[in-house]
């Protein structure tokens, strides 16, 4: 199989099983979509999910956490993973969109890349969701789903994949293909436990066809 036609299969079987992927944090404005992405380096989405609402409730705006203490954040944001760094990150952020944006939310990547709190990936997030533009975001399960079904080739770190990906996938699509790569991970093509017998894609996974080769899992082709 070459690799065009295992993006091609791929892409395919998302577009007719998952035409409409979303992201599963809930926000109402760009700026919290921003915090809420921030919230969620290395944390769950249900967790953040759980927070956020009174936090968006008394912070509308960037001016208004601008101008909050850490004291005044850290109780909203106290069960998430880190939240002391967070809660630095989330006021310093507010403060740098207030002082050099104007309170408005940049819409390129260095831009964004200006804010505290804010790497390549979440960059990303912002470009994919908020505007729909051709980004890839890539956090751990794009990362592991790619390299385990063979959209990459072993890739060693994020930046590598995010290109791979981006050579491959035409840019209409890569939000998308961002949300496909995330929830196939995030219920699928779990880290520990791969549910094989679930997976729509597992006829094209280099990893799948390597295990079955090797009888280390039956084959379920004629189940497909």
């Amino acid at each position: 199989m070459t690799i065009k036609e295992r993006y091609d299969n791929i892409i395919a079987w998302f577009s007719d099983n998952m035409p409409s992927p979303e992201t599963e944090l809930h926000y109402d404005t760009p700026f919290h979509l921003l915090l809420a992405v921030i919230l969620s380096a290395q944390c769950t989405d249900k967790r953040v999910n759980m927070v956020t609402p009174p936090l968006f409730e008394a912070y509308p705006d960037p001016a208004s956490l601008a101008a909050a203490t850490e004291e005044e954040v850290f109780p909203y944001i106290r069960s998430v993973t880190f939240p002391n760094n967070k809660t630095r990150h989330l006021i310093r952020a507010a403060k740098v969109l207030e002082e050099e944006f104007g309170g408005e939310m940049p819409s390129d990547i260095d831009n964004l890349m200006k804010l505290p709190g804010v790497g390549r990936k979440t960059a990303n997030v912002m470009l994919a969701v908020v505007w729909n533009k051709a980004a890839m975001a890539v956090d751990t399960h794009v990362f592991r789903v790619s390299n385990r079904i063979g959209l990459t080739n072993n890739s060693k770190t994020p930046l590598a994949t995010e290109k791979t990906l981006m050579r491959h996938i035409p840019g209409e699509i890569a939000p998308k293909a961002h949300h496909w790569l995330i929830l196939h991970g995030r219920y699928v093509c779990k880290a520990r436990k791969p549910e094989c017998g679930d997976c729509g894609i597992r006829q094209w996974c280099r990893t799948y066809e390597r295990e079955r080769k090797s009888g280390k899992i039956p084959s379920l082709v004629d189940k497909i």
